[in-house]
């Protein structure tokens, strides 16, 4: 009587059971399907298939119409891959997406002058695949032996640039050995590790069992190469026995062995393992055969039908944290594999808290998620999952830790509520008074909502699953550490880009950066304003002068007005003495008016350079408001003062018979004064 061992990780991988799963679907919908070459290497499996009317074509001219093809797990050559798009039939690619990351690898680093290196089985299909993906010279060795040979036989090739991947399934004893030898010889190798976790999981857990049993049987088909290299693995430590089914093992004298080991490999259906297993038990004649806890956990016993204690598992699942691998994406759910007899779904409400959240844009095949069970006892035993659930449990452990201490989190304002506003922290909700949400009274609540804040957690309370937060901690010390930088850096003369935050009758305030300054009203504009919101408003991007500082009192007087908005200036660049300006009558006064010449910038017209007679008043001869020519006569830099002359401008003849008007009594007084 001897004791059966089955190995926890038995039996199809995720990517062969997502194969074989798009493969039944397909067929469930009634449609004609048909694989390129075998889908996997098991036999039993094929038959299988062709009984539900599954065919297999070796090119893709030989798919019927209106049949699907779907590619196989082991990947396809880029060369055939061209085929199947060029003959325009429907098809699915199911090439295990740890294979489709070798493709990807081996397309993106190799070039013309790049060596690949496989390690693998040369005539294995994965190998052909990604050895079609380079772009220059390729070989492939399957031993630490063949690649010392190689670089004997190329002297020179341990110089060139060499990309160094292994085939999913290879042995991991001599991936790490030939890995030792390229990098003792290479100085340009770039080495990527591409042995699946599956293979590795296997393999590792088969040496172990090898090791503490006197015997091994492995289940798997004989062209399977990762079955091979656990038969592999396990020959290393005790006697080996590999079988397709449990016929074979009628073959097999197990008298001698007391312990037992059984493991199976990637692409060995479950219902095939439990036939062996069975059939084992019967031979040896052990009544317990095994423990019914290790069955149930075991990936290769998925099929068993033990109802009554798989009905007592699922009911003990609720609020279990379990990790899915990505099947598919539908347009309703996510399809997982937890590990159990039955596939997880991921209702797209249970996906995130988020209702932006896509997961046909997030997530691929393969992906690894944390979920929580949700629904295990409905009549089919489906397990109901939730991604956000999960989430939301660990954002909650994450607030608890972060009470009452330094820690700085952020989250997204969803919502205002009466008080304040609710932040989404990684799915866990908090509560931010408004008094604690914004830097100042004055801040809108509103403005905050789909922004990204930081907080500290200022309170928790654990029964009721609630937690209090602060913004304007955070803003605090932020608002701090920002004025230490100002004080430390900041020099008198600098050109600062700042916003608006508050009006006053005698100014703006701007924060230039975390410290607050201010533009009295007459730095505002060039021009006579009565208010700073005539120039400015609150918000607006400003860049400002740092006119004056006074690091004691902490005050800052900035500077909005532009030198290049200098009316005076402007009034320079356009005119000069002589120059005829078209200005504006402004205003008068006893002794003349005042004429506007640009903006900012007056001038003023003499009472006796208004007309070529003579002006009691100003008003007499002009409006306010209208536009005459007149002449620059004088411009006074120092005082910023202009005159300006009409009469200058009129004609010469006027001018002469108005001036013998008036000469001639001065004449006549002086002739008067000389007798």
């Amino acid at each position: 009587m001897a004791e059966i061992t089955l190995a926890k990780k038995a039996g199809f991988c995720f990517g062969v059971n997502r194969a074989i799963n798009i493969i039944e679907e397909l067929v469930e919908k009634g449609e004609r399907v048909a694989t390129l070459g075998p889908i996997i290497h098991n036999q039993q499996v094929i038959d299988d298939l062709s009984k539900k009317g599954v065919i297999v074509v070796d090119e893709p001219s030989q798919v019927p119409e209106g049949t699907t093809l779907v590619l196989r797990t082991h990947g396809v050559t880029q060369e055939i891959l061209k085929e199947v798009e060029k003959c325009g039939c429907n098809y699915i690619d199911a090439a295990c997406p740890f294979v489709k990351k070798i493709h990807k690898i081996v397309l993106d680093n190799s070039s013309e002058n790049t060596v690949t290196l496989i390690a693998g089985d040369e005539n294995h299909p994965e190998v052909k695949g990604i050895k079609s993906c380079a772009k220059g010279e390729a070989f492939v060795i399957n031993s630490e032996e063949k690649l010392t040979e190689l670089f004997q036989q190329y002297p020179d090739l341990p110089q060139k640039p060499i990309i160094f991947v292994s085939q999913t399934t290879f042995s991991v004893k001599e991936w790490e050995k030939s890995l030792k030898k390229v990098n003792l010889l290479c100085t340009n190798a770039k080495i990527f590790g591409t042995i699946c976790s599956a293979t590795d999981e296997r393999q590792s857990e088969a040496a172990q069992l090898s090791k503490v049993n006197d015997a091994m049987v492995i289940v798997g088909g004989r062209h399977s190469s990762n079955t091979q290299k656990l038969l592999g693995v396990c020959q290393s430590n005790c006697p080996s026995f590999l079988v397709e089914t449990a016929d074979e093992l009628s073959g097999i004298d197990f008298s001698q062995y007391k312990a037992i080991g059984l493991t199976a490999g990637a692409s060995t259906p479950a219902g095939i393992i439990k036939e062996v297993l069975q059939t084992m038990s019967e031979i040896v004649k052990d009544p317990t055969m095994i423990e019914e806890e290790k069955v149930l956990d075991s990936a290769a016993a998925e099929d068993f039908d033990f109802a009554a204690a798989l009905e007592e598992s699922l009911s003990n699942m609720s609020d279990q944290k379990v990790t899915g691998t990505v099947l598919s994406v539908s347009p309703t759910e996510i399809q997982v594999d937890i590990g159990r007899k039955q596939t997880g779904y991921i209702p797209y409400s249970e996906y995130s808290n988020d209702p932006s959240a896509d997961p046909r844009a997030e997530l691929k095949i393969g992906d690894t998620l944390n979920l929580i069970i949700m629904k295990t006892n409905d009549q089919e035993g489906l397990i109901m999952l939730s991604k956000k659930r999960y989430d939301a449990i660990a954002a909650w452990d994450t607030v608890v830790a972060a009470e009452g201490t330094d820690t700085i989190l952020e989250g997204v304002v969803t919502e205002v509520v009466r008080g304040g506003v609710i932040v989404v922290s990684n799915n866990a909700r908090l509560f931010i008074p408004a008094s604690l949400a914004t830097a100042s009274r004055n801040d809108k609540l509103e403005d905050l909502v789909k922004k990204t804040v930081k907080f500290k957690v200022i309170e928790v309370n654990k029964q009721r699953r609630r937690a209090v937060g602060s913004i304007r901690a955070v803003l605090k010390e932020e608002r701090k550490a920002a004025e230490e930088k100002f004080w430390a850096e900041v020099k008198e003369g600098e050109v600062r880009k700042g916003v608006v935050k508050s009006l006053m009758k005698f100014g703006a305030f701007v924060d230039i950066g975390g410290v607050d300054g201010m533009i009295h009203v007459s730095e505002l504009s060039w021009n006579r304003i009565k208010d700073p919101s005539e120039v400015v408003s609150v918000g607006d991007e400003v860049e400002v002068t740092i006119k004056s500082l006074n690091p004691e009192k902490k005050q800052i007087a900035l500077g909005y007005k532009k030198l290049e908005d200098n009316p005076w200036e402007i009034f320079k660049s356009k005119y000069a003495v002589d120059s005829v300006a078209e200005v504006e009558i402004a205003n008068f006064t006893d002794f003349g008016a005042f004429a506007h010449i640009v903006p900012g910038v007056d001038g003023l017209i003499h009472i006796s350079q208004i007309a070529n007679k003579h002006v009691a008043k100003p008003a007499d001869v002009l409006k306010i408001g209208e536009k005459v020519e007149a002449k620059i006569t004088e411009i006074d830099e120092e005082r910023k003062r202009v005159s300006l002359s009409i009469r200058a401008l009129l004609p010469v003849e006027e001018v002469a018979e108005e001036a013998v008007a008036e000469e001639a009594p001065a004449e006549a007084e002086e002739v008067a004064t000389e007798e």
